[in-house]
């Protein structure tokens, strides 16, 4: 694959990988802002990252459909409602690092900055299919990307359920602005898919072609990745008859991190701190953040930590904690660790552990940091 038109990309990210480039930004840094911004949201690419002349850029909708469309920037944005959505992006592989502390894992090792809360404004894809006029309820939207190769596919590809972009009209979107500002090529610019709840694997980035089939996308980025396979599967060469045995991955679990954490000695009694603590937790696909508790005794005890931003359904939650913990006297490095966990509208809570895959994919056991006095 051709790098030499690689565009400049933000100096604030903690770099993975450079050809494709993949990069987090500290997670510490991440929770400062409830609104992402541009420089700290993370790159995840299969291929080259190229600046896209959106003068000329056009989508097609084809498949069973009624009426097939060549759409340009300008048709979207003038001929289609303008819709905004606040919604967390997340990648699959998010804290990655963590389940390959448990048994190697197959991609790369992600920390917890693999998310980003931002505002996307572009056009409804119901809209959009309203007007190719589907022939058919019981199908799939397929969204492919043809602008560079991928490494493991000629394009980059994934589906979603006509229904889900039917029954979330006003959430599933044909997105050209993130935070008020024109997508820019890091963020798949000049258009990219974006379904809150899902992972975003499936939220196609430089968006080129819908197609409406009566199957899943047969892309290797929908068939042969991102699937969660049992934990008995350790090797790619035992994946390899699995893959089409197992579902796609839709959604992702209930999730916290702690993601700072600062210490303040007593200024009245040695060995007492004052730990404040930061946080970040993140939806399912089927209900919003309504609780999240921090422990320092390995989940023995749990005090509420205070929810200090949330917006709409699908908006990651931002949370805080104040606590006072004692060291031992004597202890010759101070410190310990603090625990998080999770509760949706549903009470789904996050898990004490989180289940290993080959691909380290949906890891969601209790957030855990620590800290040094």
């Amino acid at each position: 694959m051709d790098y030499t038109n690689e565009v400049t990309h933000s100096e604030l990210l903690f770099i993975q990988g450079t050809q494709p480039f993949n990069a987090e930004p500290p997670v510490d840094q991440l929770v400062q802002f409830a609104i992402t911004p541009e420089d700290l949201v993370y790159c995840r690419n299969h291929g080259p990252v190229l600046a896209l002349d959106q003068d000329t850029y056009a989508i097609t909708v084809n498949g069973l459909v009624g009426n097939e469309l060549k759409l340009s920037m300008h048709d979207l944005q003038t001929q289609f409602p303008r819709v905004e959505l606040v919604a967390a992006l997340q990648c699959a592989g998010n804290r990655r690092k963590e389940m390959a502390a448990l048994k190697p894992v197959n991609g790369i090792l992600w920390q917890s900055g693999v998310v980003a809360n931002v505002k996307w404004a572009g056009v409804r894809l119901a809209d959009v299919l309203a007007r190719a006029q589907p022939t058919s309820q019981d199908t799939h939207v397929c969204f492919a990307s043809h602008v560079t190769l991928c490494q493991d596919d000629d394009c980059y590809g994934a589906s979603v359920p006509l229904v889900r972009a039917q029954s979330h009209a006003d959430d599933v979107l044909l997105a050209f602005e993130m935070n008020d500002e024109p997508l820019t090529p890091d963020r798949g610019g000049p258009l990219r898919l974006v379904v809150p709840g899902y992972l975003g694997a499936r939220w196609v980035k430089w968006l080129d072609t819908i197609t409406v089939s009566p199957h899943e996308s047969p892309n290797y980025y929908q068939q042969r990745d991102y699937k969660i396979l049992p934990p008995t599967i350790e090797t790619k060469a035992a994946a390899l008859p699995l893959w089409s045995k197992y579902p796609c991955m839709t959604s992702l679990p209930v999730n916290s991190v702690v993601a700072s954490i600062i210490p303040v000695p007593s200024a009245s009694a040695v060995g007492k701190y004052t730990l404040a603590v930061k946080g970040y937790a993140t939806p399912s696909a089927h209900a919003q953040i309504v609780r999240v508790e921090v422990s320092t005794d390995s989940g023995v005890t749990w005090l509420p930590a205070r929810i200090t931003y949330q917006e709409g359904r699908w908006s990651w939650t931002l949370w805080q904690a104040t606590l006072e913990v004692s060291c031992e006297d004597g202890q010759a490095d101070k410190g310990g660790k603090v625990w998080s966990r999770a509760t949706d509208e549903s009470g789904d809570c996050q898990a004490q552990e989180g289940v290993w895959n080959l691909r380290g994919v949906g890891f969601n056991s209790w957030g855990v940091s620590e800290w040094v006095a």
